[in-house]
């Protein structure tokens, strides 16, 4: 039998290098690129690199070779490669000058079409709505762009486009379950045919170049034109589930990729803005979805006693309270507040928005509407208000939303301090850091005893600091004292009786026999005493801890000690983060605690000066 040679086989034989597989595809790097971007295809991290690499000690970028097998057969290599051998003819005919060939060229410039990849790489449209989180982070993204050297403004303003088609489905569905603000930008999750899709649309603000070392707009261009592709595919499916005419059509002022309008962002985004508000036309064929929006629970009743079922039963409950939860309710948005995520939020559970029309396009009632339930405000005071209507912050959305339920409005008022606004997307049952707003949420009770006793700590802050006490307090305080003064006594007179019993028992001891001090010893030990508080003390607990530590690191076998140090260096770092979060809560709490003490003592004082 024949030897195989060293690296022919095994791991070896299953990964390839970048250079040999671009030598094997015949392309250019950036074309390689550009190929395992659009087929889906990344590099890989052999166990044994110096095996893989075939007894090479430098780090290289390796590939499964199947992987490679698989680019030959992809006819996008042949549009690749016409790519380069346009460049190179065009070239030559720039050089010559001749311009009537070049036109020529020009007009047959090769087309590269990925459809066929998109269904390749998702079989299925569940599939396809699974990978959708970073399809949609990166498109909004993309969106907001001004026109760059590798991004230009036919691009952004084909990921404005689907990103607003997208959102007329959500809104359609009324898919959207929760939202938070965060630095980042604004977090948004629906529920698309069972599937939770998650994505961040952006703050606008002014766009402010990056150097071409932090940022690398080719490749995400190139993430880009594979994602549009997919999310028109998506757009269309969901449409037609949803008996909606595809593609939408807007008004004429709208959405009309002019010069002009690609030119200003403000009208860009204005534009964007005003398509969220208007009504899309539905199909006459098939049912439409808002009439279907009832969840039957009676499906549900089989089982009923499982835990599951009954979870599953109140969450159909909830969600469907959620979707009709601004149902009959109109709100306008004032200038100064950011309209696109409120509109986006609003319209998606049931209710009305508009703003104010000689600013922005798209405004569907006016400010003097008596229709009007709420009005978004983001200022501290406004000159007229109405009567019929609440004034709120715009955090009194999200927080409804997230909470499931509209919340009281007194505390979104405006020029009020908000209460803190809780991410929705963690785990409720973690073992770190939980704030006590959110377990309040859990249980309204801890809320109340919370607000006591900041009250109270604030009221004894202000007669120590102050000394200005009312007579009420003054009598109270007296009593108190001269009540402590006589348990005081009472407790000195017990403890001094108590001796003189045990010298008195102690005495008829000695003058007893044996067998009945045994017996009055024993009936000691029977009685029942009052218990002791016994402090425990922290450094004999320390000491205890860090034995036993000792004790699991040396039971722990040496093929797993890797995995235990990792495992204790995971919970060192949530220890840490959890006492980095309660040190800054109560720095938190000890501001706002002197805060509220000046606060109180000034308006004490303009009392007593009136």
């Amino acid at each position: 039998m024949r030897r195989p040679k060293k690296y022919q086989s095994g791991e070896a034989a299953q990964y390839i290098s970048r250079t040999r597989a671009l030598n094997k595809l015949q392309l250019s790097l950036n074309d390689f690129r550009r190929l395992c971007i659009i087929k889906g295809i990344y590099p890989r991290e052999p166990k044994h690199r110096k095996r893989a690499q075939k007894g090479a000690s430098d780090i290289k970028v390796l590939y499964h070779a199947k992987d490679i097998k698989f680019l030959l057969h992809e006819p996008i290599v042949w549009t690749l490669r016409d790519y380069k051998i346009f460049a190179k003819k065009s070239n030559r005919d720039k050089a010559i000058q001749d311009f009537q060939n070049l036109k020529r060229r020009l007009e047959n410039y090769p087309d590269m079409k990925i459809d066929h990849i998109v269904k390749e790489r998702y079989p299925t449209f569940i599939d396809a709505i699974k990978d959708l989180d970073d399809c949609l982070t990166l498109l909004f993204l993309f969106s907001t762009f001004p026109s760059l050297r590798f991004v230009p403004r036919e691009q952004s303003a084909l990921c404005r486009r689907l990103t607003v088609e997208f959102l007329h489905a959500v809104i359609a569905a009324r898919a959207i379950r929760k939202v938070f603000i965060s630095i980042k930008g604004y977090y948004f999750q629906a529920d698309i045919k069972g599937q939770k899709v998650t994505w961040i649309m952006p703050h606008y603000y002014p766009f402010q170049p990056q150097t071409k070392k932090e940022v690398d707009y080719k490749v995400m261009s190139i993430f880009v034109e594979f994602y549009t592709i997919m999310l028109g595919f998506v757009n269309f499916r969901l449409y037609h589930s949803l008996n909606l005419a595809y593609p939408p059509q807007f008004p004429s002022t709208l959405m009309q990729d002019t010069e002009d309008n690609l030119s200003d962002e403000n009208v860009f985004v204005s534009d964007r803005i005003a398509t969220l508000n208007y009504e899309l036309l539905r199909t006459d064929s098939g049912p439409q979805e808002e009439e279907n929006d009832d969840i039957d629970l009676d499906l549900l009743e089989q089982d009923g006693n499982s835990g599951k079922i009954k979870k599953l039963k109140e969450e159909a409950v909830e969600v469907a309270k959620l979707m009709k939860l601004f149902n009959g309710l109109k709100f306008f948005i004032n200038r100064e507040v950011p309209r696109e995520p409120l509109v986006i939020i609003i319209r998606s559970l049931g209710g009305k928005v508009s703003w104010d029309k000689n600013i922005f396009p798209g405004a569907t009632f006016d400010e003097t509407d008596e229709r009007i339930t709420h009005q978004i405000v983001d200022r501290p005071k406004m000159d007229k208000q109405y009567i019929s209507r609440d004034y709120v912050q715009p955090q009194w959305v999200f927080d409804s939303v997230n909470q499931r339920q509209l919340l009281p409005t007194n505390k979104y008022f405006i020029g009020v301090t908000l209460p803190p606004h809780l991410s929705p997307f963690v785990d409720p049952e973690r073992e770190t850091y939980i704030p006590p707003e959110e377990k309040a949420l859990r249980d309204p009770s801890l809320m109340e005893k919370n607000e006591d006793l900041e009250d109270e700590d604030i009221s004894e802050g202000e007669l120590e600091n102050e000394g200005v006490r009312d007579k009420h307090l003054q009598d109270a305080f007296d009593r108190e004292m001269s009540e402590s003064k006589k348990a005081g006594k009472s407790t000195d007179r017990s403890e001094k009786e108590d001796l003189k019993n045990q010298e008195e028992e102690e005495d008829d001891d000695e003058t007893l026999d044996p067998k009945e001090k045994k017996r009055k010893q024993e009936k000691k030990k029977m009685a029942v005493q009052a218990s002791k508080v016994i402090k425990e003390s922290k450094r004999a607990k320390h000491k205890q801890e860090v034995e036993e530590h000792r004790l699991k690191a040396r039971m722990v076998k040496p093929r797993h000690r890797n995995l235990f140090r990792k495992l204790i260096r995971d919970q060192q770092s949530k220890e840490k983060e959890e006492w980095l979060l309660k040190k800054k809560r109560k720095r938190i709490e000890a501001t706002t605690k002197q805060e509220k003490k000046l606060k109180k003592i000034e308006e004490r004082k303009k009392m007593l000066a009136d």
